[in-house]
């Protein structure tokens, strides 16, 4: 069973075998057949189901951008990104859970929150991977945010090892010379130049 109903067998799309071959809380990988509207006769698949995630991009009062920090495991480095994190959805309520969800992540990894008359704009979603996951990600823009009294509070998975405040000339400097790498920051650098917000 995936993480999440966002993607879903539709017309010409039909699941036509599964099997579980793993699971943790984090991840499902099953064994697929799937016929598609070219492959009436089913496709083999390998699909990592997980959970839908949300990147905030934290604008600050003077329009730069916050930054963390953060090892990565599999790649074997500490990479800077906009913070993200899966999300755990409410009852009924997918839209109100992706914003709360990205709020919480944003006041946890950077220990920043949201300070009056801010504004959230939504930015849609992307897959990060579809030749291997149904991971979707949501994307949203947090103008006016403010260091929050609480500070950090990072999961006890995560090695944060540093916010920072970047101008939006350095964010750009930072993706052409491949200093920013992950595809949460990349696609929502893309989104936000698409939508006149950059």
């Amino acid at each position: 069973m995936p993480f999440h109903s966002f993607v879903q067998d539709g017309e010409g799309w039909k699941t036509l075998e599964e099997k579980r071959v793993y699971s943790s809380p984090f991840m499902q990988v099953q064994e697929m057949k799937v016929q598609t509207p070219t492959r009436p006769q089913g496709a083999h698949w390998t699909v990592v189901h997980r959970k839908a995630a949300c990147v905030v991009v934290p604008v600050l009062e003077n329009g730069d951008f916050l930054l963390i920090r953060q090892e990565r495991v599999p790649v074997r480095q500490a990479l800077w990104e906009f913070p993200a994190g899966q999300i755990d959805v409410e009852e009924g309520d997918f839209d109100r859970s992706v914003a709360r969800n990205g709020v919480r992540e944003m006041q946890e990894e950077t220990g920043y929150e949201l300070a009056p008359g801010f504004e959230i704009i939504r930015m849609g979603h992307f897959f990060t991977s579809p030749g291997m996951t149904d991971e979707v990600c949501h994307l949203m823009l947090a103008r006016g945010v403010t260091p929050s009294p609480k500070g950090t509070q990072h999961d006890k998975e995560e090695a944060i090892t540093e916010c920072r405040a970047v101008s939006p000339s350095k964010l750009k400097e930072m993706i052409g010379e491949g200093r920013i790498c992950d595809a949460n920051s990349l696609a929502a650098f893309a989104r936000m130049v698409a939508m006149g917000l950059l």
